[in-house]
């Protein structure tokens, strides 16, 4: 017997279903209308489609790429997968707050050095460094990059592959550079010691940089540095297990102890000190740690709060006008590397299990890790905020790539444990011999040491290839 069928039935079935949604952004420069309400779109409706409609509501001249969070999760599927796979009902209004996208970055350049490249930083217009000068002065701020090596020398570079200063006076691998302010450097190595440097640009030819100031109190190697020139502040971070406290103030600083200077040991086969470049010891030493301290940041906030990594799986909060630890959490892993998100209260820390542990710091925080975010495949060695984002950062890591993180992104695992994905992975490239193209580098050669993200010149890093590559999006 034929089976009858309902025609109408089928018509309605094979309809798309709807669902209403509650567009928001925290942009104004995007941000729809108060009174617009719920909208009722097909579920068939992916990211591509919902931004369509959006720059319609919203006028604009032309496109702009936007991104879409539900729930914290960025919208990856048609918004019917969407419902399926979280278990959210068609029948709610989804709140959907939309963002402009991120740009995969492209690879901009490489700039090659001699020895491997331990630390990169930028100075820019809009770096933090330029805004800690007088705004006479901030004008003529050019962009620079500055980096350390394991050859010992510091460099600064234009935007044209040319180095166009140098500094050496380390006695062995610089470890950490950074621009204090646009004319003030400091760098710390394996020597032990921090050197303070006058950086004097040119628009063209050859700019210089000039010791100002040495700094001794550390036993064992400088590995990482924090500053912050508002209050003539210098944090390290060294293998000797401390954090050192430092004035960049000759005026200020105490006496270095003798039995630190290089000429107090003969045995240690250091080149001797510059006679006219004035030698000074430490405000304080924070002391806690029980093995190597990994890196050490300001709070970003309150530059009399500082935190710290160690490879001892340890995070400590201390109050600088103390001297003394706070609060200290303990981690599952090996820290190499700490960055402050302050607009979230975390800390993001990195280390030799892979991972990245976002880190509440505050007293009333009853987890240790409120977010895990998992991607490389070795060692976290570096962090670094995004310019333009209060929600975003970039990691480098061993496995030869920098991948920047979205913490909106976000899904709940068994055990309600928090965890995200990486948004845009950035490869290592290397020319191919023989070739223009470029190609990923394999093996242990592709570690990088040091990541900086500036608004202006883009994600700079460098490494073990003997490489400072520049990586830029369009909206970097």
């Amino acid at each position: 017997m034929a089976m009858e069928i309902d025609t109408a039935t089928v018509a309605v079935a094979a309809r798309p279903s709807q669902v209403r949604v509650q567009l928001k952004s925290r942009s104004s420069d995007i941000q729809l209308p108060q009174e617009t309400g719920p909208i009722l779109v097909s579920t068939e409706l992916r990211r591509y489609q919902l931004s369509t409609l959006v720059n319609r509501l919203l006028e604009t001249e032309a496109p702009i790429p936007l991104e879409f969070l539900i729930n914290g999760q960025f919208l990856r599927t048609s918004l019917d997968d969407f419902l399926t796979q979280n278990g959210v009902s068609a029948e709610t209004t989804l709140q959907v707050e939309y963002i402009k996208a991120l740009i995969p970055p492209q690879h901009v350049t490489s700039y090659q050095q001699d020895d491997w490249v331990s630390s990169v930083d930028v100075l820019s217009p809009s770096s933090v460094h330029a805004s800690w000068t007088s705004s006479k002065d901030a004008g003529s701020i050019q962009n620079r990059i500055l980096s350390g090596s394991y050859d010992g020398i510091l460099r600064v570079w234009n935007m044209s592959d040319e180095v166009i200063a140098t500094g050496q006076g380390h006695s062995a691998s610089v470890k950490s550079a950074k621009f204090i302010t646009p004319t003030q450097v400091v760098s710390s190595g394996v020597d032990r010691t921090l050197r303070l440097w006058k950086f004097a640009d040119a628009t063209t030819g050859q700019g210089t940089l000039t010791p100002t100031l040495e700094l001794f109190g550390h036993k064992a190697s400088v590995d990482n540095l924090a500053v912050h020139a508002p209050t003539s502040r210098i944090l390290s971070a060294s293998a000797d297990c401390r954090i050192g406290l430092w004035s960049t103030k000759k005026a200020d600083a105490p006496a270095a102890p003798e039995s630190l200077l290089p000429n107090a040991n003969k045995r240690r086969k250091l080149s001797g000190p510059n006679t006219s470049t004035a030698q000074r010891g430490a405000l304080s030493f924070l002391e806690g740690h029980q093995q190597a301290v990994g890196d050490v940041c300001f709070d970003a906030r309150d530059p009399s709060v500082a935190y710290s990594a160690s490879h001892d799986h340890a995070v400590k909060t201390w109050d600088l006008t103390t001297s003394k630890c706070v609060d200290t959490r303990t981690t599952a892993q090996s820290l190499l590397a700490i960055c402050h998100l302050p607009a979230h209260t975390l800390l993001a820390t990195g280390g030799a299990l892979r991972y990245i542990s976002l880190v509440d710091p505050r007293a009333a925080a009853t987890t240790v890790s409120a977010m895990t975010l998992r991607g490389h495949t070795n060692t976290v060695t570096a962090l670094a905020r995004d310019p333009d984002s209060e929600h975003q950062f970039v990691s480098a890591s061993n496995d030869g790539t920098c991948r920047i993180w979205d913490i909106r992104s976000a899904r709940t695992e068994a055990g309600a444990e928090k965890v995200g994905d990486s948004v845009f992975i950035i490869d290592r490239f290397k020319p191919a011999a023989g070739s223009s193209q470029t190609k990923a580098l394999q093996g242990d050669e592709d570690r990088i040491f040091s990541v900086c993200w500036d608004r202006e010149v883009g994600i700079v890093s460098g490494g073990r290839d003997k490489e400072i590559q520049i990586h830029k999006g369009a909206s970097s």
